[in-house]
């Protein structure tokens, strides 16, 4: 099929958008675009050079040199999705752990931070052939998608997902951190002043507390098929 649409995937943190992003991609032989890890490596890049750890945040340095963090997505046949690199870097594995995630919706939060995120995501989707998830992907970054998904869950489940995660990593985390880290993030991510987590207009929610990854894939797969079907 040669029609191509824009796919974005908004939601609370852990309720799988990436997996289904994912998923959806190499069905459709799309672009992934995980928004989360560009976030997520600037909080690293921000970790690594001090301007921010659990005692104190550095804006001001932060926004001077964030000139210096060069993102790129690199495609990893091996694993069959693109891995985030920070100045030519791998840090795929170093994103995903807890201490970033305790810190990620801070650096979320500065508006020149998502300026410059936001500008490079658009340029990434003005072809189509995209799946893009994250927290203002519907909203601000592809406001005229032609598919909107809004994925939540609940919080205990969310937070379960997450801590079998870290787990299975052979990271040492306790449930209590892994569940308090999802309520912060869900409270940051509501509350903020520039691109606040919200359901877009036009978005289908999806609540996969009780569903498995494959019931989800097929629900929004038909939605996919269903959108492509009238283009």
């Amino acid at each position: 099929m040669n029609k191509k649409i824009t796919i974005a995937i908004d939601g609370y943190s852990s309720t799988g958008k990436s997996t289904i992003a994912k998923q959806l991609a190499n069905k459709l032989g799309y672009v992934y675009v995980d928004s989360g890890a560009m976030y997520r490596a600037i909080t690293l890049f921000s970790m690594n050079n001090g301007y921010i750890s659990k005692c104190k945040f550095d804006i001001p340095s932060l926004i001077e040199n964030l000139g210096n963090a060069f993102l790129k997505f690199i495609y990893n046949p091996k694993l069959g999705f693109s891995e985030m690199y920070l100045n030519d870097v791998n840090v795929e594995n170093e994103i995903r752990k807890l201490e970033v995630s305790n810190l990620v919706s801070k650096i979320a939060e500065i508006p020149e931070v998502r300026k410059k995120l936001v500008g490079i995501q658009k340029e990434m989707g003005k072809n189509k052939g995209v799946v893009m998830d994250g927290r203002d992907i519907g909203t601000v970054v592809f406001r005229d998608a032609e598919l909107k998904i809004f994925m939540t869950s609940s919080p205990e489940t969310r937070a379960k997902r997450r801590y079998d995660e870290f787990v299975e990593k052979g990271e040492q985390v306790r449930y209590k951190d892994v569940y308090d880290n999802v309520l912060d993030r869900d409270r940051v991510d509501i509350s903020r002043k520039h691109s606040p987590l919200i359901k877009a207009v036009d978005a289908i929610e999806i609540n996969n507390s009780d569903l498995t990854k494959e019931q989800q894939f097929q629900i929004i797969l038909n939605l996919v098929e269903e959108k492509l079907r009238n283009v």
